[in-house]
């Protein structure tokens, strides 16, 4: 591990979102495992939300896939990775709320939580599976018709 990296293992540590993390995999019932630079993967995640592939809190990333599997995904693995370091960066749980706010406001402005959103979009958007802004399914919502429903996305 890079000096970088352990750092924000530990301070992902003091700042309680790993212990955060690790509780959630526990009450998931996930299996974790040792990942690279200093992370944590907790595979086959079942729970049905967040709806995506894979996510973070702390220094603990879930997947619903098997560790092997979200070790051989490099590109997720390493968009996760960002997120972990945005945990360090927010003292931890801070980071919750945050994100939850930046993900509502690009929902508002895009119809998906993820093309707007700072902390994706700082994390890698494609490599989270969202679209960059100006795609279809990423346009202003006030654009749009009323009453329609909003274009899918792979998250």
């Amino acid at each position: 591990m890079t000096p970088g990296q352990r750092i924000r293992q530990i301070a992902n540590l003091l700042n309680g979102s790993t212990l955060l993390g690790l509780l959630l995999a526990a009450c998931a019932r996930t299996t974790v495992s040792s990942g690279p630079r200093g992370l944590l993967i907790a595979g086959r995640y079942r729970w049905r939300l967040p709806f995506a592939a894979a996510f973070t809190v702390g220094n603990v990333i879930l997947f619903r896939a098997g560790p092997e599997s979200a070790r051989a995904n490099p590109v997720l693995l390493g968009h996760e990775e960002r997120h972990s370091t945005q945990y360090a960066w927010c003292l931890g749980l801070p980071f919750l709320p945050l994100y939850f706010m930046a993900a509502g406001w690009s929902l508002w402005r895009t119809g998906n939580p993820g093309s707007a959103n700072i902390f994706e979009r700082h994390a890698g958007l494609e490599a989270g599976g969202y679209p960059r802004p100006g795609l279809p399914g990423t346009r202003p919502r006030t654009h749009r018709r009323m009453g329609t429903a909003p274009e899918r996305y792979e998250a």
